[in-house]
């Protein structure tokens, strides 16, 4: 580390000491811009989405390489989690876990995230696994069962949840009466390790489930080379719609909602600082404002896409999904 970089640190670290209130975060799987986020809401007083009460104090690297957009960034993040924010890098999770209070399991590519899981549970503390949970509905609901088997408290969630004040979903749907359908939009580019809509089409899932909520019935979807149009439906015929863009020059997000009393457009800006705020305070608390059933339906809902998708276009319930998730060895 040459000497300016070796001072800022220094400086940051300085001016960012532990108190005894704060948290000793660890962050595994460097492979995300995310981590870097996170980091300047933690660490930086001096970012505009800084959030008080604890710093990222401790990391591991992660990465996989047989995704270049993992093994490509993994270095770099490294770098500037430790010589940038003043975080530790520990070789192990198991020895990462022995200095922190609680964990952000951030590695881009899902797969992972289960084992990764599975080595912070002895440690009894907070995890926030960021999107997806894990590479497949099987992982989550593995990951799901050994939270519960544990005591372990799990929030996941994507930052669409959580729109800039002025896009907020609650005040729209406040306006529009019952709401009787919704339609969400967003990139859906597909990573092929993953399930189609894992990788970026979780983002519009997620936005849709903030309005709809929890309890979809079966999905169909309708899949062509450039867009994804994915529709389920809800008790009381209530029908949430979801289209993921890939290559027909539609890049932006939102939520269209419709109500008895009229209809509104909500979350077509988005930033992180709702979400930071929300992983914070699950951290401190180790209440996620996302049930975790809730978060295995999203994957369900994806994965029930997927299912509907090999049988051309055929309605699939989330029930079966995730039975014959649960059967798979």
């Amino acid at each position: 580390m040459n000497y300016p970089t070796r001072l800022a640190a220094m400086l940051l670290a300085a001016g960012t000491a532990l108190s005894a209130a704060d948290l000793r975060i660890g962050t595994i799987g460097l492979d995300t811009s995310h981590v870097i986020v996170f980091a300047k809401a933690f660490n930086d007083p001096k970012s505009p989405d800084y959030t008080p009460g604890g710093r990222i104090t401790a990391v591991f690297k992660g990465g996989s390489p047989d995704i270049p957009s993992s093994a490509d960034r993994v270095e770099g993040y490294t770098k500037q989690l430790t010589e940038t924010y003043g975080a530790k890098l520990y070789g192990s999770i198991e020895e990462l876990a022995k200095h922190v209070d609680a964990f952000m399991i951030q590695a881009v590519d899902g797969r992972p995230h289960l084992d990764q899981f599975r080595r912070t549970l002895a440690a009894k503390k907070p995890v926030f696994i960021d999107k997806p949970l894990a590479g497949s509905l099987r992982d989550a609901l593995e990951i799901a069962r050994l939270a519960r088997e544990h005591g372990v408290p799990v929030f996941s969630s994507s930052s669409l949840r959580y729109p800039p004040p002025a896009e907020a979903f609650g005040p729209r749907l406040q306006k529009i009466g019952e709401l009787r359908a919704a339609y969400s939009f967003g990139p859906a580019s597909y990573e092929k390790s993953h399930p189609d809509l894992y990788w970026y089409g979780i983002h519009a899932v997620e936005a849709l489930y903030t309005v709809m909520g929890a309890g979809c019935i079966s999905v169909q979807r309708t899949h062509t080379k450039e867009t994804d149009v994915v529709t389920g439906v809800w008790p009381g015929d209530r029908v949430g719609t979801m289209q993921g863009n890939r290559n027909n020059g539609i890049k932006g997000y939102g939520v269209t909602l419709l109500g008895t009393k009229g209809t509104a457009t909500a979350g077509e800006k988005h930033h992180y600082r709702g979400l930071i705020q929300e992983v914070m305070k699950f951290l401190q608390t180790g209440v996620s404002p996302v049930p975790l059933d809730t978060t295995i339906e999203i994957m369900a809902f994806m994965e029930a896409a997927d299912e509907s998708k090999r049988r051309g276009g055929a309605s699939v319930t989330i029930a079966e999904v995730i039975k014959l998730a649960q059967a798979k060895k």
